[in-house]
Order: structure tokens, then sequence, then C-alpha cells
């Protein structure tokens, strides 16, 4: 059968080295506790409300994927690569044993899998993606487009998740917290300094900017001119009832029309016009 070239494809897959694959053993039942935790698991946190309808389906049906499983430390003990949900939820429902499907990897290959499975669920978030992008970066020396390669996402994507990592602390917590979006961070990320990122943060948490609004924010703090929206052109017909009064009154006239009434905005440009205005109307009233 033929490898998989990265692990975006799907967990079967193991990152091609220049060793040759090794074949896995085949699934066992092995006891829970014999499973240690995965020591490169990117995901820092994992809600217990997540897991309770995951435990409520394997104590009815048990479990249906086998969780991917190295060798351990000592003999009968095992390294978990895969199916930390399961494992977790596992031991909710009370199970004394799980399926396991033993695979010899690397400690790369150990990080990768865990990273590529969660981000499959999407169930990091973004700082503990950016961290263990950072892991594969500064411990396994890959590229930027090497790791985009392995997790199925585009070199710009993982580029600019791991500047997340820039941020100040402040900005990491609201992130974490979920008071900010990855967007909104990005934008704030823009800013030179760090107080004017802390500023605009202040002001996106008070006014509950969006990502757009925050963008503009930024464009801002950082002098850049931000256009205005342009006006919507008037239809023809507007525009023919505009030439009309102009030419009556002997000025500039704007309609603004809507589905529930509108405004007539006339113009003058000095007193005595004004005083024409008010005279020529008062006489057609």
């Amino acid at each position: 059968m033929a490898r998989h070239t990265g692990l975006g494809k799907g967990l079967d897959a193991l990152i091609p080295g220049n060793e040759p694959p090794q074949e896995d053993r085949g699934t066992s039942q092995v006891p829970i506790d014999a499973i240690l935790p995965n020591p490169r698991q990117p995901r820092t946190s994992l809600e217990s409300d997540d897991l309770t309808g995951l435990a409520a389906s394997i104590h009815e049906h048990g479990i249906i994927q086998p969780l991917v499983v190295s060798d351990g430390p000592q003999p009968g003990q095992y390294y978990l690569v895969a199916g930390e949900r399961r494992l977790r939820a596992a031991r909710l429902a009370g199970l004394e044993a799980v399926p396991v499907l033993v695979r010899q990897v690397t400690p790369q290959e150990q990080l990768e899998l865990a990273l590529v499975e969660n981000l499959q669920r999407a169930d990091l978030t973004p700082l503990e993606t950016a961290e263990a992008y950072r892991e594969l970066v500064d411990t396994f020396h890959l590229s930027h487009e090497e790791i985009a390669q392995r997790v199925g996402k585009s070199r710009v994507s993982v580029t600019n998740t791991l500047r997340l990592l820039k941020l100040p602390e402040a900005i990491k917590t609201a992130l974490v917290e979920g008071k900010l979006s990855e967007g909104h961070a990005r934008a704030l990320l823009t800013l030179p300094t760090v107080s004017a990122q802390l500023a605009a943060l202040q002001a996106v948490l008070a006014h509950d900017l969006n990502v757009r609004q925050t963008e503009e924010l930024v464009r801002r703090y950082s002098g850049q001119r931000v256009e205005p929206a342009a006006r919507p052109q008037p239809s023809p017909e507007i525009k023919a009832i505009e030439e009309r009064l102009r030419i009556s009154l002997g000025t500039r006239v704007e309609l603004h029309h809507g589905k529930k009434g509108g405004s007539l905005v006339i113009h003058y440009y000095s007193d005595e016009e004004l005083d024409q205005l008010i005279q020529h109307l008062s006489n057609n009233l």
C-alpha cells in the first residue's frame, strides 16, 4: 500500500523520512493505566463537559477506532500518540482496557500526529497551535513550508499563526479566554508598538468591535487614512427630482429616499440665499 505524503490527509499517514516505514504490530487490548500521556501533546486543556457525550457513547458501544500508541519507557507501558479524547472519555466510562494500535514513531512524529489529530477536529486554540508549530521549527528544524505540507495548511496560515506568539500577554490572555478571535489578534499584531497594541485592545473590548472594525481602528492608530464608504448612487428617478428642485430653488438639493421615508437637504451659501429660499417656499405654501 502506498504511503501518504503528509498528515493533512489523515491520521493513518506518518511523516515520510529517511528511514523505511515501520510496520504496525496490529490492534490489541491494553490496560488503560498502561497508557502514558503523549509528552508532546500540543493541547494544554480539555473541557470535561466536552467528554460527557463521548464517554456515554463509549460506555454503550465501546471504542470503535483504536488509539495509536508507541512503546513506553518500560515493557508493557505505552505512550499515547493519537486519541487523547477517546482515552479520557474511556476513563470516564469506567473502561479498564482499550484497543490500541502500536506504532513505531519518532518524537517528531509524536508531535505531528497529535497536532494533526487536534487540528482536524479544531480542538486546539490558536496559541496551542502556534506553540506546536514553534516546537516543530525549534526542535525539529522544519520550515514553515514543510509544516504546512504536514498539517494540510497553507504556508501563509502557518506563518500568521506563529506570529501570534509575539503578542503581549494581555492580548494572549484575551485570546485564550475567547474575548478575541484570531482575526482580532492578527489585526492588533500589525501595530508597531506594544503600547499601541494594548491601547487598541482596550478599545476593542470596551466597544465589542468585530474584526473589520478592529482593522479600521488599527489603521487609524497607524496613521493610515480610512477611506469612507462610497455613497450609493441615486436612481435616475431621484436624480430627476433633484434636478427639478434645483432649477426651481436655484441651489443644490439632495433627496435621500428610503422604504420608510427619507430626507430632503437644501443647500444655501449665505444669509441672503437663506432669506430668498424662505420667501420662495413661503409663497408656494
